[in-house]
């Protein structure tokens, strides 16, 4: 694994970089990744303009700001995920400005989908599902995971699967709008979380 954690810092890009890479595809008609369609098009146009919003309107809380001076080591944030991602269109631009609060925390991006080996070692319930977060010390170690969506999220789902069987999309919309009106609290309580572990 170690090996595969390193070949995925080498090709990691910064969110900058990521959002810029994404916006180009989508321009060109193209979503990240291996298969192409209208649907993953879509998807990843709609979670552009998310994101842009994001990055404008959040706000992280006097909680988080006095939680990230607790941390004494340097860290790499690793996140594993693709432009047509929902949930990484809704939590990467809090990850990011996490981030760039700290100077001890390095933020890198990489394609799911170029990376499968790496992606294999840390599957949720047994599928590859993303944004996936990985915690690395100075020496590339794992540390912790988190993702592929916040606690209150990841419980609506499970909750919503157990009484329905699958996801649908009145659920998609319902989960939206959890997260419109979440604002970033709840990821930014998980990212606390692993912080202070």
């Amino acid at each position: 694994m170690k090996k595969s954690v390193e070949d995925g810092l080498h090709k990691a890009i910064s969110y900058t970089s990521y959002r810029k890479l994404i916006s180009d595809l989508i321009a060109s008609g193209k979503s990240s990744g291996p298969i192409q369609s209208e649907d993953l098009l879509n998807y990843s146009k709609l979670n552009d303009r998310r994101m842009t919003r994001l990055d404008k309107t959040i706000q992280l809380s006097q909680q988080t700001l006095l939680g990230l001076k607790k941390i004494d080591k340097p860290i790499t944030w690793l996140v594993l995920t693709e432009g047509w991602c929902g949930d990484a269109a809704q939590t990467l631009p809090i990850i990011n400005k996490i981030a760039k609060e700290s100077d001890l925390i390095t933020l890198k991006i990489i394609f799911r989908d170029e990376h499968e080996e790496l992606m294999s070692h840390f599957l949720t319930n047994g599928g590859k599902s993303i944004p996936k977060l990985l915690i690395l010390n100075s020496e590339n170690k794992v540390l912790n995971t988190w993702g592929p969506r916040p606690n209150i999220a990841t419980k609506m789902v499970q909750d919503y699967k157990n009484k329905h069987g699958k996801l649908d999309a009145a659920f998609k919309q319902e989960l939206q709008v959890w997260y419109n009106k979440d604002k970033g609290v709840n990821i930014q309580e998980n990212m606390l979380g692993l912080l202070t572990n």
